[in-house]
């Protein structure tokens, strides 16, 4: 297997992605909304509509839950502080896992199952390309855009979280930390390819692009989960959880890279595409 040859498929997937903006709006609107419209509303809310009482009677069940060294880190803190600092280091934190998946999920859906649309499939299953090929370039093709977005995603978001607390608050930035490196380079990476593999294996079942889309979108759920349940004080997403996380997506990509390769036959394809 040779990678240029892979990167034949990933340049001319890449092109037609970059003209569709049915796949290029989302992977753009949704982390906008994650790295700025959620990290200025805890800072215009609270000062808009006042936060009464203490951080504890605010955040409730939430703040009990939280490790002592992140209850020491807000003690003395005002209401409006506390919260930032906690939403912005911590609950805040399962969304970014949200961006990669749905990046490479949507970009991966436009794989096989798009050239079903555009009927080229069968041209493209007709090159001397190896199957290792093909199904490398049209991982890379979701791979590489998805973690570009993941990463300017994170560098916007330390900028905004920054600049609204230290013009706000004064005292040194919060981001980037530790926490949110081994997020963002250790497990985002290992999410995206999760997602890319399940959804190519779905795209290579299904007739199109927006059937393949739509059943993609389960693979959001999970992450949701863990949302709700840092939310609710289940989970917490500390150093120990994220580390977890990145074995456990190891783990799913390991299983679902070799069931994809498995499963890809370049002669059901030929068959199934006409």
């Amino acid at each position: 297997m040779k990678l240029e040859n892979a990167m034949v498929v990933f340049w001319k997937d890449w092109k037609e992605i970059r003209r569709n903006y049915q796949v290029l709006a989302p992977i753009l609107f949704v982390p906008m909304i994650f790295t700025t419209v959620l990290p200025l509303m805890l800072v215009v809310v609270p000062s808009a509509v006042g936060v009464p009482g203490t951080t504890i009677q605010f955040l409730g069940p939430m703040f009990e839950n939280l490790p002592e060294e992140i209850k020491a880190a807000v003690e003395g803190m005002v209401v409006e502080q506390s919260m930032i600092y906690i939403f912005a280091l911590y609950f805040f934190a399962p969304f970014f896992l949200i961006i990669p998946i749905m990046a490479s999920s949507v970009i991966a859906s436009d794989s096989f199952a798009g050239e079903k649309d555009r009927k080229t499939l069968e041209a493209l299953l007709a090159t001397p390309l190896t199957d290792g090929e093909l199904l490398l370039g049209k991982v890379l093709v979701a791979f590489i855009p998805s973690m570009l977005v993941t990463v300017a995603s994170f560098a916007l978001y330390c900028v905004v979280v920054d600049l609204a607390y230290v013009l706000r608050f004064g005292g040194e930035a919060l981001l980037p930390n530790a926490l949110w490196l081994m997020l963002i380079f250790g497990v985002t990476p290992a999410v995206a390819l999760a997602g890319i593999g399940l959804t190519v294996i779905i795209s290579l079942r299904v007739k199109g692009y927006r059937e393949a889309q739509q059943m993609s979108a389960v693979l959001i759920v999970p992450v949701l989960a863990l949302v709700f349940a840092q939310v609710g004080g289940a989970i917490f997403f500390g150093q120990t959880m994220i580390l977890l996380m990145a074995a456990a997506f190891a783990f799913v990509d390991a299983v679902v890279l070799a069931l994809g390769i498995k499963r890809f036959r370049r002669e059901d394809l030929l068959t199934k595409c006409c």
